[in-house]
């Protein structure tokens, strides 16, 4: 006979006991189909931030040490830079149900409970966050919610709670199969989803599942469940922690946006509980740590003890000020809590010299050159490759670290990196500006400028030609410092990006590059970035010989001739 363990709606029941009561039947499995719906509880519009207790003191976690991090998050601007939510993680609670099968919190831990505790947190401006798994027990033993969700959705609304970890430790317990057949983790997630709706109060739900141990794969079917999901097993707080759990992450963007996240797990900024010494993160490594979570759409939840050692009545490692000082960079949350709510993505990785990018809601890209060796290494990459405009006028590159704000004219974005480092960008791009379009006429000739034969090609000779009033023969000055042709779509090249003497000109696809840049002078040359030194020349224009129709184009040293000035008419 098959054991009526569980079913997740009256229906299926109805449907496990018509099957049992039918003779002859023989023994049936019946499972519950995931749910169909996707979660739509209007939380986690961005990806949420905060603490959680358990990397820094495991169950170790007293209501004296979440009344402690509340004081210090609401006073240290942790609170007023998006750092929301206060988190107990496991052991907060008795080893058994009361009598009426109700959770009850270790009275030495929490004796005033948990609903007050719920209101100190609040009181502060914070929300309240608690631990539970959707098993018979947790991972250290305590009671877990499986058969009692909706009873603990309904104690955790009354406590106040706004956001619920949801583990899935000793998955392999007997108890969670109904019949031979092992009971789908989304099925089993989704009736506390279903419970937590059922009570009215908006919760935050975290699947803190361990989905590569466990073949789960969250990042599919998550967003039908909850607001994050773990996308790989707990990381400690070492650099290769960060690097694994980064890189699990990078092929999961098209699984995240707003209400739904992948989750890298907890921060190891500014954690020094490591039980190996010299393994926590550095200065330089926290920077990486938090630009890649912000570029990543990664939830901020510091699993540090973010208490100043004179707040903390027993302080362990609370944190110091640099590392509070990463966490409360407004430039990096702003980046991770970005409205469009596109996770980034890898642009390159170069022997770990990588480039990550994240387009934003008001059309800048956030740009991280992290270097992952050992040593210092220029990392580099150009704005067309990550997603902007290659012949915008000029771009802005803000260093969200060091709060300074550069230029690249042509597009290049470029730093020199420490070792396991970050510099993160906000890159946008200026506008680009058309100057009506003028025939240049050569003063040697009193030909035009002529893009042979009307054609467009890539490579299409340039030429001196009769005036004729044709759209080959209208140039257009740009912002971007080039010379464009046909409405705009085409410019004037040096062939090869080369300024070399004699170096013949082109029509090329407009890209933004160096050989592409010109500009017209007073005395009516044309000349290259003025490193380079050369015009724009009319190849033995200086001769009789050089000035008919159909001579080529080309760059030369300036001379001062005629066959190098140009009128626009």
């Amino acid at each position: 006979m098959l054991p009526l363990r569980r079913s997740g709606s009256r229906a299926t029941r109805a449907l496990l006991a018509l099957a049992l009561a039918l003779p002859g039947l023989g023994a049936v499995t019946v499972l519950d189909a995931p749910a169909a719906h996707a979660l739509d509880n209007g939380l986690a519009l961005t990806p949420p931030m905060g603490w959680d207790d358990w990397n820094s003191f495991g169950c170790n976690g007293t209501e004296a040490l979440v009344k402690e991090t509340a004081d210090f998050m609401a006073s240290s601007g942790l609170r007023d830079a998006g750092y929301r939510y206060v988190t107990v993680d496991d052991c907060w609670m008795s080893r058994s149900r009361d009598a009426n099968g109700n959770l009850v919190p270790d009275p030495q831990k929490f004796p005033d409970g948990m609903a007050a505790t719920a209101a100190y947190v609040h009181s502060k401006g914070l929300e309240f966050g608690l631990y539970e798994s959707p098993t018979l027990h947790t991972c250290q033993g305590f009671p877990g919610s499986l058969d009692h969700e909706q009873q603990d959705a309904r104690t955790f609304a009354s406590w106040g709670v706004d956001f619920l970890k949801y583990d899935n430790c000793l998955a392999s317990d007997p108890s969670q199969r109904v019949g031979d057949e092992k009971l789908p983790l989304e099925t089993r997630d989704g009736w506390m989803r279903d419970a937590l709706a059922a009570t009215g109060r908006p919760v935050v739900l975290s699947l803190s599942l361990q989905p590569q141990a466990q073949g789960e794969t969250p990042w599919v079917w998550g967003r039908s469940v909850a607001n994050m999901w773990r996308i790989d097993g707990d990381r400690d707080n070492s650099f290769a922690g960060l690097l694994r759990l980064v890189h699990d992450d990078l092929d999961k963007a098209q699984y995240a946006g707003p209400g739904g996240w992948n989750d890298i797990d907890m921060l190891a900024t500014g954690n020094e509980s490591n039980p190996n010494p010299g393994e926590s993160l550095t200065y330089d490594q926290s920077k990486s740590e938090l630009s890649l979570a912000s570029v990543l759409a990664a939830p901020l939840i510091s699993g540090a003890d973010l208490r100043s050692a004179a707040t903390a009545a027993d302080p362990g490692d609370p944190i110091s000020s640099q590392f509070l000082g990463l966490y409360l960079d407004k430039d990096v949350i702003a980046v991770d809590q970005d409205a469009l709510g596109v996770q980034g993505t890898e642009v390159s990785d170069n022997g770990g010299l990588d480039v990550l990018r994240r387009p934003l809601a008001n059309g800048d890209v956030a740009v991280v050159l992290f270097n992952e060796n050992s040593a210092p290494a220029t990392v580099s990459t150009t704005a067309s490759a990550v997603g902007l405009p290659a012949d915008a006028a000029g771009y802005q590159l803000s260093d969200l670290w060091a709060h300074t704000v550069s230029t690249s004219s042509d597009g290049t974005i470029s730093a020199q990196v420490p070792a396991g480092g970050s510099v993160m960008y906000r890159v946008s791009a200026a506008p680009l500006t058309v100057a009506p379009s003028h025939a240049l006429v050569s003063q040697s000739s009193g030909r035009c400028l002529d893009a042979y034969d009307n054609q467009t090609a890539p490579g299409t000779k340039l030429e001196i030609w009769d005036c004729d009033g044709g759209a080959n023969q209208a140039w257009s000055a740009t912002s971007a410092g080039d010379l464009r042709a046909y409405q705009g779509t085409e410019c004037l090249g040096a062939a090869g990006g080369s300024f070399a003497w004699g170096t013949k000109a082109e029509l090329e696809p407009c890209d933004g590059s160096a050989g592409q840049k010109w500009t017209l002078n007073p005395d009516g040359t044309v000349t290259t970035p003025s490193q380079y030194g050369v015009c724009l020349d009319v190849t033995g224009g200086n001769l009789p010989s050089g000035n008919v129709n159909g001579t080529q184009v080309e760059v030369y040293g300036c001379n001062g001739g005629a066959n190098q000035r140009w009128s626009q008419e």
